[in-house]
């Protein structure tokens, strides 16, 4: 799920109808449908990752990839891709990417080679970094502030979630198929997409001044890979392995590298300071705690039913279907509720729930979990807690920023829980490759499971600190 928020450009006026015209509602289903198509296409393949490795030779190390490619492509680059949609034109940008969406779908589709399918997926992800920060661009710049904005943004808004869960079905019914069909499937609708853009969304001028920071997102994507790579390489190698130690001393060299160029950069992708607010550090935090645990269960839990349970990916699709059912239906809700209670008691209630999930989980699951009595259960605290949670991270992510800054705390925030998540899920596979590999139970998954609760509870406690410290206040 990778809804991002960044602030529009200053560069294009709003369309400035106080009414959604025809041509405006035709914008909107192009944005909305490569928002729908992104989580569609999240979802499915996390259903097809059994039937994946079984067929290509996989094992759990490189499924992970599948998952990790994509999650870095898009969290590496994300800032980058709306920086670029400003110097470039934001239309221009979004029509490229969804292209390369595209091709990369029909290549996914086609290959029988484990590394070429990573490597689509990881393209796949780079295109997102692109779409999704312009298609909000875009979707701020052509719609008139006031009603018909926030109109737009609810619908678009629900597209994102409903994408999601609408995946999981579909994933599972493809996926019995063939799971050539989770890749192939999305080829004609991105195709549908691109040809209404071209005819609908309207030309834009880039922006005057501008740059890039190519060399910051070059360091920090090579960085993120190469310290996953180091922890899900580590197992097998050892740790003390040279080929180990080698790897981790150049991922730490250029996520150093990546702060220096930060501080010195003309147009740097993050803005250091920024992080000198306790909220914005906490939302990050925060964000990296709700999508890292989230993620890394949901793969455990994919390999467990289909793999050790042999359930068909239709079922564990309906299985894990609440959790996606709740975020879709619950979003739309939470921003009242973030005008009633404030951002870091949601915050709180999301982290608890997470945290219960997990928890009840490990404490019914045994060495067979009972779907009634441990996975359902799970799945529906940890799909309100995804509910209340995320909205409610974004919110407190952007509170208080200067307008100028909208677009680089809502990516930051965005940024950090796709690439945090990747490092968290490398860990989780870690452990699940060495924690009682061939038990034939969930034995495997107690040490990734462990590690998860742990993360939760983590972000459950650092979201108490400010209703601690401000038990009034709404904001941190």
């Amino acid at each position: 799920m990778t809804t991002t928020l960044p602030a529009p450009s200053a560069t294009t006026t709003p369309e400035t109808h106080a009414t959604m015209t025809p041509r405006l509602w035709g914008v909107l289903a192009v944005l909305c449908a490569v928002l729908f198509l992104d989580g569609l296409d999240v979802s499915m393949v996390g259903v097809a990752l059994p039937s994946i490795g079984a067929e290509l030779g996989l094992s759990t190390t490189s499924l992970q990839w599948i998952v990790n490619g994509y999650v870095l492509g898009y969290g590496g680059l994300l800032l980058l891709g709306g920086r670029t949609a400003d110097v470039l034109g934001r239309r221009r940008v979004f029509l490229a990417a969804l292209g390369v969406f595209a091709v990369a779908s029909l290549v996914g589709g086609l290959v029988d080679d484990g590394t070429l399918l990573i490597a689509t997926r990881f393209v796949k992800g780079l295109a997102a970094a692109f779409t999704a920060p312009t298609a909000l661009s875009i979707l701020t710049t052509t719609f008139h502030e006031g009603p018909a904005r926030n109109r737009a943004l609810s619908v678009f808004s629900v597209f994102g979630a409903s994408g999601y869960s609408s995946g999981l079905i579909l994933g599972g019914l493809l996926t019995s198929v063939g799971w050539r069909w989770t890749f192939l499937i999305p080829v004609p609708l991105a195709i549908g997409a691109l040809v209404a853009g071209v005819a609908l969304i309207p030309r834009d001028e880039p922006a005057a001044n501008g740059g890039h920071d190519l060399a910051g997102a070059a360091t920090l994507v090579g960085g993120m890979l190469l310290a996953v790579y180091t922890v899900v390489s580590a197992p097998d190698r050892g740790w003390l392995d040279p080929v180990t130690l080698a790897s981790a001393v150049v991922a730490v060299a250029l996520l150093v590298g990546f702060v220096v160029i930060e501080r010195r950069v003309a147009h740097p992708l993050i803005r250091l300071d920024i992080l000198r607010v306790g909220s914005i550090v906490r939302a990050n935090l925060s964000m990296v705690a709700l999508f890292g645990s989230y993620l890394s269960f949901q793969f455990m839990m994919t390999l467990y039913l289909q793999d050790v349970l042999h359930w068909s990916p239709l079922k564990m699709a309906l299985a894990l279907l609440p959790a996606g059912l709740l975020v879709a239906f619950g979003s739309p809700f939470v921003g009242r509720l973030i005008d009633r209670y404030g951002t870091p008691r949601l915050i709180v209630a999301s982290m608890l729930s997470m945290s219960l999930g997990y928890g009840w989980f490990l404490l019914t699951a045994g060495s067979a979990p009972h779907y009634l009595v441990a996975i359902l259960p799970t799945m529906l605290l940890l799909g309100g807690g995804f509910a209340f949670g995320f909205s409610s991270i974004m919110a407190q992510a952007t509170d208080g920023v200067a307008d100028e800054e909208q677009g680089l705390a809502s990516g930051l925030v965005q940024s950090s829980g796709q690439v945090g998540a990747a490092l968290i899920l490398a860990v989780v596979t870690a452990l699940v490759a060495t924690g009682g590999k061939g038990t034939g139970d969930f034995t495997q998954f107690h040490p990734g499971v462990n590690l998860v609760t742990g993360i939760a509870l983590v972000g459950l406690a650092l979201s108490l600190v400010p209703v601690l410290t401000r038990p009034r206040g709404r904001h941190a």
